[in-house]
């Protein structure tokens, strides 16, 4: 019983005006602009109904009412859009190496551009910090209203009912409450969540046709200063009982391999991550002894570059996680299955350089010869696919339909 009241809630009177408001909203930002007549024929209603509805979202100012369309006969429709027009959300991506902030309108999309700052380890002055950076982005851009909340993703496990971090390896995080500090700062519900989760959520999402994603299931792999995976299930974001499902980036290629952020040896991030690529190139683990000046400045976007310059060094140290990606992956394919995986993260900007080594790692250690063919997309370093996810943590459930038992 209380499995089945964690993920469902009681029908009542008003839950069919809920799941048609979020059934409108989510047809209104697949298509908009939209008419009501349209609307109607989407659904399979009368007008009226659907004009209640509308009528509904407009006192809310969850959308509002534009320009009038051309007909050949009878009154002009006016068209619905979501109005994202003056209001935003504050997106956070937390790295082990740095963060980035944007600021996103409500259907998600970019208003400006992104700003880093360095992450500092404890996170009440990150909190503090963060709070900072916040309060002057909003401040820079006088043109938005309203502010509906700021969405943060971290590389570690977070318990979705508290909002708190329950291990970051990357920041050397147990059990941190970054939630309650940032919203007492800023004024502002805050929600957390795990960086591949929020990344599949936001990729699921943002997607138009929902119908596209509805006959399987997906997996987001974000390759950073870590490896963060996320995994919806039939539409719904995989958690298991402790907060850990998906954890793949932790998962070992090798007992014997190379120490990773987490304590242990060979895991799947630390062949594939960031910092496991510069450390191949440099011949040396990152964190073993003093980091010369080149080192401390010398970025994956750095090494990619020079790859493209016919470095040889920096081509194999590439092609060697070119071949622990697809290793890892055909792992992730062979457990789950997916009718999709995207890939995400600066390796990305790479993706002409390895995707033939990715596909053929894959095709070797997957199961059946239909599953070496899964559809793998990469999705480019340019859509910010973290910070996409930060913002969909605030602004997706507004049009998530609620589970009812």
């Amino acid at each position: 019983m209380s499995r089945t009241s964690s993920k469902f809630r009681v029908a009542t009177r008003g839950t069919p005006r809920e799941i048609n408001r979020s059934i409108v909203l989510n047809l209104l930002r697949a298509n908009q602009p939209i008419s009501r007549a349209d609307l109607a024929r989407m659904m399979g209603v009368r007008r009226g109904a659907v004009s209640l509805i509308v009528n509904d979202l407009l006192r809310d100012g969850l959308i509002f009412e534009g320009a009038t369309g051309e007909t050949v006969r009878g009154r002009k429709p006016t068209f619905l859009y979501i109005d994202s027009r003056r209001r935003a959300v504050v997106a956070a991506d937390v790295r082990a190496s740095e963060t980035f902030l944007m600021l996103a309108d409500l259907l998600g999309n970019p208003i400006t551009g992104v700003v880093g700052m360095p992450t500092a380890r404890d996170p009440r002055e990150l909190a503090k910090t963060l709070a900072k950076r916040i309060k002057r982005l909003l401040s820079d851009h006088p043109e938005v209203d309203a502010c509906d909340g700021v969405g943060v993703v971290v590389p570690g496990m977070v318990e979705h009912s508290t909002f708190r971090v329950l291990h970051a390896p990357t920041l050397g995080w147990r059990n941190v409450d970054l939630r309650e500090p940032l919203a007492a700062a800023t004024g502002l519900p805050v929600h957390i969540e795990n960086s591949g989760r929020a990344c599949a959520l936001a990729q699921a999402w943002a997607m138009r046709d929902a119908s596209a994603e509805a006959s399987g299931d997906l997996v987001f792999v974000s390759v950073s200063d870590g490896v963060g995976v996320g995994v919806m299930i039939h539409g719904q974001v995989l958690r298991g009982r402790h907060n850990i499902a998906g954890e793949f980036g932790h998962v070992p290629l090798s007992l014997d391999g190379p120490r990773c952020s987490c304590g242990s040896n060979g895991c799947w991030e630390a062949y594939v991550s960031n910092r496991a690529t510069l450390a191949r190139y440099f011949g040396r683990p990152v964190s073993d002894g003093p980091v010369s000046s080149e080192r401390r400045h010398f970025t994956i976007n750095d090494l990619i570059t020079r790859a493209r310059a016919r470095d040889a060094k920096a081509a194999a140290a590439l092609e060697a996680t070119a071949r622990y990606l697809g290793l890892g992956l055909a792992s992730v394919i062979n457990a789950l299955d997916p009718a999709r995986v995207y890939i995400g993260g600066e390796i990305t900007q790479a993706w002409d350089l390895i995707e033939s080594t990715v596909r053929s790692a894959v095709a070797e250690r997957t199961l059946t010869a239909a599953a070496g063919e899964t559809d793998i997309r990469p999705v480019a370093a340019t859509e910010h696919p973290r910070l996409r996810g930060a913002a969909a943590l605030v602004v997706a459930p507004a049009y998530a339909v609620p589970g009812v038992a």
